[in-house]
């Protein structure tokens, strides 16, 4: 969906960098990948999580047979998902919740053969790749996870009853496929997470699939596709970030004090225009606030959890905390994680997690040596001043 206006400067840096600089630096990382070990772990990210492209490819058309009903059956029941009008009666909501988890239930239970799709998966976690490609299993765990959360509120925007919910029967074809895809990416949630359901949902194109608001206004409309975009579109400008960080850290490593200096040149530079999505889009005419919450963010929530070696566990949803980039960068500078070592494991893919690390091992900023180093500590201080800005 276009906004309505005139393109803003942050949309017009994300096209140019998505057209005019994707390809040259992946084409860079690929020289790169075996002289470093933080740039094969940016590689292996690329090439395995991305299907070659940061943000990840996500295919969502050429899917073998037995996985097109899981996209089928959400978009089937997109209208039926949103209410313009919620009552703030328990008993109303509670018909419309089993409406909608009946009707879900019957589809894939009429359209799902469970065991072939378990078959497809196995055969991926063995490692053929052949009978599903990266990008279409992208596009597949997107399917999954959209559907457990629209099967896990049944209703937008989110009520009280659906909230006082402690644990949820998901339908067998939902629970079926989940552990291979969440083994795949080593994410142990019940519920999705930042790339599954936020990455994963753009096709090559850029159109969003799995949308929330089908037929409400525009003023819902428009502030979920921009709320969701902006966090796409910061991937796109993040990702020549990550190749800099890459780079800085090899020619630190080597002695070259003046290559250092202009690679966290052009960090300060980039994180200058990815920091512009946040306060152009963040608005009240592109992001309302009075729809975001209950239409908008609402559905990226959780809030239920499992017995596990009976011991209750509850999982929380999706958070601006599970961005990779700001983890990536934290890391890059020295400073501590915000996330503990059981919510990386639940929401952030294990591949993610490693660039962090790398980042963190590899980083410099507490190895400046003074006076000598004063050039490399301004531009980290500038890095850092524009952080302190702008989050």
């Amino acid at each position: 969906m276009e906004l309505p206006g005139k393109p803003s400067k942050a949309k017009a840096l994300v096209e140019q960098a998505d057209e005019t600089g994707t390809i040259s630096k992946l084409q860079d990382l690929k020289t790169i990948k075996d002289h470093h070990d933080a740039a094969n772990v940016l590689a292996e990210l690329v090439q395995k999580d991305g299907a070659g492209a940061w943000p990840p490819k996500a295919n969502h058309t050429s899917w073998p047979r037995a996985l097109q009903p899981y996209k089928d059956i959400y978009l089937e029941l997109n209208s039926m998902l949103p209410s313009a009008d919620p009552s703030l009666d328990d008993g109303v909501n509670e018909e419309r919740r089993n409406n909608y988890r009946s009707r879900m239930r019957k589809l894939f239970a009429e359209r799902v053969n469970i065991p072939q799709v378990e078959t497809l998966l196995a055969a991926t976690e063995a490692g053929d790749w052949n009978v599903l490609t990266r990008d279409a299993y992208n596009g597949f765990y997107c399917a999954v996870a959209v559907c457990r959360h629209a099967y896990r509120w049944a209703t937008i925007p989110v009520v009280k009853i659906a909230q006082r919910e402690k644990v949820v029967d998901f339908p067998p074809e939902l629970e079926a496929p989940w552990p291979y895809l969440q083994r795949n990416f080593g994410v142990t949630a019940e519920s999705g997470n930042n790339t599954a359901n936020v990455l994963h949902n753009f096709d090559e194109s850029g159109e969003r699939i799995y949308k929330i608001n089908v037929g409400l206004s525009d003023l819902v409309q428009n502030s979920e596709e921009t709320f969701f975009r902006m966090f796409y579109d910061l991937e796109v400008l993040a990702f020549p970030i990550y190749l800099e960080m890459v780079r800085a850290i090899m020619s630190f490593q080597e002695g070259d004090k003046v290559e250092t200096v202009r690679h966290l040149e052009a960090i300060t530079f980039r994180l200058r225009h990815l920091l512009r999505i946040f306060y152009e889009n963040l608005t009240e005419s592109r992001v309302a606030h009075s729809v975001w919450l209950s239409y908008v963010q609402g559905f990226q929530g959780w809030g239920v959890g499992k017995f596990i070696n009976g011991e209750f566990v509850k999982y929380d949803g999706l958070s601006g905390n599970h961005v990779l980039f700001f983890q990536a960068l934290d890391a890059f500078l020295g400073l501590d994680r915000y996330l503990t070592d059981e919510n990386m494991d639940r929401y952030i893919p294990a591949r993610q997690r490693e660039l962090c690390l790398a980042m963190k091992k590899y980083g410099f900023r507490d190895q400046l040596k003074g006076p000598e180093d004063k050039g490399i500590e301004e531009e980290i201080k500038k890095i850092v001043n524009h952080m302190k800005v702008h989050c």
